[in-house]
């Protein structure tokens, strides 16, 4: 297993070690005593997955301190374009967004930190994508940023007009306005 830094503070691109033979292939998707063994003290409590569309974009979304969430994002079926940006007001990349293609095939995996906003669009036909949470979900504390802030300039890697937004996501405000507590 091979965890790799990114230009953004506490976020990492994980990537396990794929068994492969004659009969298919084997690996560990998560072991806690690797990810202690690289500092990374994490006790997940809720998994969760979905499953989309191709177009489909959900985020960005986070949620407040003391609510707030790391996860381990991972593709089961399909590709999709993970995105993470730093909310945390005093870091020294506030505002700063990290993408990567996430798919069945690569196997690799995406541990967003709190402190993040996070969401992703569907590039393959269908997919279904598996989070592990170190919190329980906190409807009160739930937060997020528009899709399209025009300051954030996401790429989502999609072609013309084939964003599927939910309602909800449509709602969210930009980058500057929305309420957050992280420091």
């Amino acid at each position: 297993m091979s965890f790799t830094k990114t230009p953004l503070d506490g976020l990492l691109v994980f990537e396990p070690r794929i068994f492969e033979d004659n009969r298919g292939h084997f690996f560990e998707a998560y072991n806690k005593s690797l990810f202690e063994a690289e500092g990374l003290q994490y006790n997940f409590v809720q998994d969760n997955q979905s499953f989309s569309k191709y177009g489909t974009i959900r985020g960005l979304h986070y949620q407040q301190n003391p609510y707030a969430q790391c996860k381990l994002v991972r593709v089961l079926h399909g590709s999709i374009l993970d995105v993470a940006v730093d909310i945390r007001k005093k870091s020294a990349t506030y505002g700063k967004v990290f993408s990567i293609e996430l798919t069945e095939e690569n196997k690799k995996q995406l541990l967003i930190p709190a402190g993040f906003a996070h969401g992703f669009s569907v590039l393959s036909e269908t997919a279904v994508v598996m989070y592990k949470c170190d919190k329980l979900y906190n409807k009160e504390s739930e937060g997020g940023i528009i899709y399209n802030d025009p300051h954030l300039a996401l790429d989502w890697q999609l072609s013309e007009g084939a964003g599927i937004v939910s309602e909800k996501d449509l709602l969210l405000p930009q980058l500057k306005e929305c309420k957050n507590n992280f420091e």
